[in-house]
């Protein structure tokens, strides 16, 4: 049952079938230099959507994006902007996510970045990226090799963790995941205590805010 709220509040916001962009490869014109917006709300849950676990087995690294292999030389991801937040797309999805009083939304924001070679998992801090919530510190990571991938490495410590989950005050809540992403659809980076929820949207040509 985890998850499964959240999972009806994604569908209902996610593109058609008809609208699915091909596979979110970069332009074949540079694509090192490609530039990517990314979008993400990290959010908690009120109470337990599942049993207790052993939480000191989470900080073990989760990867579902499959092989994939580096193209050409090393190279590191940089920092391009903050996006406005009239540039968001996720903010009705926010909306859903306070009005179902199951999950919290306690950061959103976007960015734009170009990508780092897969398997360097070089990205940015939480706090570089503009978000400054007590106890949560990390990095996320855009990674480009055959296709794009999206991962994060997160550790959430809260005072108060949400109730059911068998766990104590100030307990370190990690979310360890890279996946490969298309652009403009909706992620879920799945967690008992809390998750993220993430869009890649190209640079160029992208979508205006709302569609």
């Amino acid at each position: 049952m985890r998850g499964l709220l959240l999972l009806v509040l994604l569908s209902a916001l996610t593109p058609s079938l008809a609208e699915e962009p091909p596979p979110s490869t970069a332009p074949p014109a540079g694509p090192g230099n490609a530039v990517y917006n990314i979008e993400i709300i990290v959010f908690r849950a009120t109470s337990a959507l599942g049993g207790p676990e052993d939480w000191g087995a989470e900080a073990g690294a989760r990867n579902i994006a499959g092989e994939e292999s580096a193209s050409g030389a090393a190279q590191v991801g940089h920092f391009v902007s903050a996006l406005p937040g009239s540039a968001w797309q996720l903010g009705e999805l926010e909306n859903r996510l306070r009005a179902s009083g199951q999950y919290v939304p306690v950061a959103h924001t976007a960015w734009s970045q170009t990508a780092s070679s897969w398997g360097t998992r070089a990205g940015f801090t939480v706090q570089k990226l503009g978000i400054d919530v007590p106890g949560l510190s990390g990095s996320i990571f855009l990674e480009r090799g055959q296709w794009l991938h999206l991962g994060m490495a997160l550790t959430y410590v809260m005072a108060s963790p949400p109730q059911g989950l068998g766990a104590a005050a100030d307990t370190p809540f990690t979310l360890n995941e890279s996946r490969r992403v298309r652009f403009y659809e909706r992620n879920y980076f799945d967690h008992p205590a809390f998750g993220v929820i993430a869009m890649v949207s190209p640079v160029q040509g992208a979508r205006p805010p709302g569609r």
